[in-house]
């Protein structure tokens, strides 16, 4: 099934966006900080997201490898 109609799933493409646009932003800040607004503007929500909330982003990251581990 697709990931927008399996929850976990769904939170798993989230998560991994989050991180990757975070870990772009830090390797090269331009690429995402000339796209604030707009569609494009999303990855650089979530860069952020991933840089002001990393301990509970790194938490979630970890809560859901175990549940997909463990738990699937």
């Amino acid at each position: 099934q697709s990931a927008i109609f399996n929850f976990q799933s769904l939170l798993t493409v989230v998560l991994l966006l989050i991180c990757t646009c975070a870990y772009i932003r830090s390797i090269a800040p331009s690429l995402l900080d000339k796209n604030k607004e707009g569609l494009l503007g999303v990855f650089w929500k979530c860069a952020r997201i991933g840089e002001r909330k990393s301990p509970y982003v790194a938490l979630c990251c970890v809560a859901m490898a175990f549940s997909i581990l463990f738990l699937s």
